[in-house]
């Protein structure tokens, strides 16, 4: 694939860059030790992870949503504890869990470094269905910038719809086929090519710690597959670029 066409890198988040398993899984184990539970807090953080996701694809496609991420994390949560009978978690156990924590996830770190390289030659886009308060805190936290934040909070359509990826192409003035959706899903790589986005499946095999992905082989038809965001400069071959 030649990469001179594509004008933008639109960044799935919560998983190709945040390492949100890590971080659910420490603030649900410390909140446990405060009281003394003993749970299989890995298997309650990836349901958590699960079940907020799934209330938060297609979202818009009927009715203006009435809820973000961030929602969708303290209610998923306090559904879980319930199920799992977990009754001593107090309201500000459960908000350090579900709004402090995600705010605060680490990034993965072969990200940082190669973010200002890729910024000399496209537009580089956080592209998600993080809340936008999300998307910002975990940038500062994690030391980087992104050059345009694009949650589908704002957009009121939530991928996988199409139009969320045909807002994004627009709101940057450019044709779908000048972005690349670069992600480790292929849910989302899947629509975004539907509607003629170049993409870019980058594997993280520790999304989901103990479990493997979902969906840890990429689709074939996939324009770049690496392993590692440096493989992603690579392919990309920016290197070479005149800036």
């Amino acid at each position: 694939m030649s990469s001179h066409q594509i004008k933008a890198l639109t960044f799935d988040t919560g998983g190709t860059i945040l390492d949100w398993h890590s971080g659910f899984l420490s603030a649900l184990k410390f909140a446990g030790e405060k009281y003394g539970i003993k749970k299989n807090w890995g298997q309650i953080t990836n349901e958590l992870r699960r079940r907020s996701l799934m209330s938060m694809l297609n979202l818009g496609e009927h009715l203006p949503p009435q809820y973000n991420f961030d929602d969708a994390h303290q209610f998923t949560l306090e559904t879980l504890l319930q199920e799992n009978h977990i009754h001593e978690f107090s309201k500000d156990d459960i908000h350090e869990i579900a709004y402090k924590t995600p705010h605060n996830f680490k990034c993965w770190p072969d990200f940082p470094k190669v973010i200002p390289i890729l910024k000399k030659h496209y537009i580089v886009s956080s592209f998600t269905i993080l809340s936008y308060r999300l998307i910002i805190d975990t940038a500062k936290n994690n030391g980087f910038s992104w050059d345009s934040v694009f949650s589908c909070e704002g957009i009121g359509k939530y991928k996988i719809l199409p139009e969320s990826y045909k807002t994004v192409s627009s709101y940057l003035q450019l044709k779908v086929e000048e972005c690349c959706m670069v992600a480790c899903h292929n849910f989302d790589l899947n629509a975004a090519k539907s509607v003629g986005y170049k993409t870019a499946f980058i594997r993280r095999p520790d999304e989901w710690g103990f479990e493997s992905p979902p969906d840890p082989e990429p689709n074939p038809e996939h324009d770049i597959i690496v392993d590692t965001f440096s493989e992603l400069v690579e392919a990309l071959d920016v290197l070479n670029k005149k800036i």
